[in-house]
């Protein structure tokens, strides 16, 4: 009598391995365009048996402690590296975090969107999301999953504790193609808090449940900008003409610093009016505004000069440059200290003219978000 309870978990406990073996075996012979799709559906679904096994009542919590330790010794004999304790901890997590997914999986098969638990056919065969075997039938054509990213892009989102944040970093890598090494730094360079800073809290919504989206001059910006990736040093002494070579030289980086659909034109654009040369340090166009961005470097202080400089800028290309069809020129003047009271007191309101700082190192980030916080709280104090 007293030997049932151990025979019974051993028995599940097999029962749990023969599913996690097909379902391993099954996806290693799975013929599909990315091996990445396959393995972060394969880990959630190793997530979802482990926790659906762990929820079968309290008698198992001492079980329970035991279970990862016992799973990895098992997988790891038969199947290699990939299925240590910490990796099926992740997959256990990956589950717990993201199961919204779940009913999603498989995914759109000839158009029809798979509810799990149910079949569908599909070109003559049924899918069963249950089935792990059935994975490896779906023609990688036809496989498309909830899951954009790669497995280790979801092990560093995981480590986001902001459900929000977290959400707004997934969008965004997806949509943005970043590598695991761009989406670090974009988040360590506070994107997120540097974004909503500049948003009412509607606007922290839509960040967190969209991703950035750009219908307006004002959702191009981020303050401050952050040009670490130029290898300029605060304390060394670099001109104007210095910093806008740098910015050249890491183009690409710029651009994904200055955000979605920039595409550059030109350095130092030349125009003359009244037989009187001037020059753009950089021109970009916005392809989802559709609107030239004109970019002018300051080393200094923002002064009323810089201003009248860059209102003469943008008035010049809104009259003789763009189409009838393009929308307003945008002027940014990248500056290392703004002030904000000679902005409002020198240009309309309507001015579609913005001056923001830069800085050359990685922002402290739990120093942005404290900063965040305090705005979101001043706020809803109707400060």
């Amino acid at each position: 009598m007293g030997n049932k309870p151990e025979i019974s978990e051993a028995e599940e406990f097999r029962t749990l391995i023969d599913e996690l073996r097909s379902l391993i075996r099954s996806a290693r012979r799975a013929v599909v365009r990315s091996v990445d799709t396959i393995q972060v559906v394969t880990n959630f679904e190793i997530g979802r048996r482990i926790v659906e096994h762990e929820q079968k009542g309290k008698k198992r919590a001492e079980y329970g402690k035991r279970l990862l330790e016992k799973l990895s010794a098992k997988l790891t004999t038969e199947f290699g590296r990939g299925f240590s304790r910490s990796n099926l901890e992740y997959m256990r997590n990956f589950y717990l975090i993201y199961q919204g997914h779940s009913s999603r999986i498989p995914q759109m098969l000839s158009g029809k969107l798979l509810d799990h638990g149910k079949s569908q056919t599909v070109s003559g065969k049924f899918i069963d999301s249950n089935n792990p075997s059935q994975i490896s039938q779906i023609p990688p054509t036809e496989f498309i999953s909830p899951f954009r990213l790669s497995w280790s892009h979801y092990v560093f989102l995981m480590g986001i504790k902001d459900a929000g944040e977290r959400n707004f970093y997934e969008i965004e890598a997806a949509e943005q193609s970043w590598s695991l090494r761009e989406l670090k730094r974009q988040y360590n360079s506070g994107l997120y808090e540097r974004l909503s800073l500049s948003r009412d809290k509607e606007g922290i919504r839509k960040l967190a449940g969209q991703g950035q989206t750009i219908s307006r001059p004002e959702d191009l910006l981020k303050e401050p900008y952050v040009l670490e990736f130029l290898g300029l040093e605060e304390k060394e002494k670099y001109s104007e003409s210095d910093l806008e070579t740098a910015i050249i030289d890491k183009l690409e980086h710029f651009l994904l610093e200055l955000g979605k659909g920039f595409l550059f034109e030109a350095r130092q654009k030349r125009f003359t009016f009244d037989e009187e040369h001037f020059f753009v340090d950089l021109v970009f166009y916005n392809r989802l505004l559709r609107c030239y961005v004109l970019i002018d470097l300051k080393i200094g202080k923002l002064n009323h000069g810089d201003l009248g400089q860059m209102q003469m800028y943008v008035n010049y290309f809104d009259r003789f440059v763009k189409l009838d069809h393009e929308n307003p020129t945008v002027g940014i003047i990248l500056c290392k200290q703004k002030n904000n009271a000679l902005v409002e007191i020198t240009l309309p309101d309507n001015a579609n003219i913005h001056a923001r700082e830069y800085q050359l190192y990685l922002p402290d980030k739990e120093e942005l978000r404290q900063k965040l916080m305090d705005w979101i709280a001043e706020q809803e104090n109707g400060k």
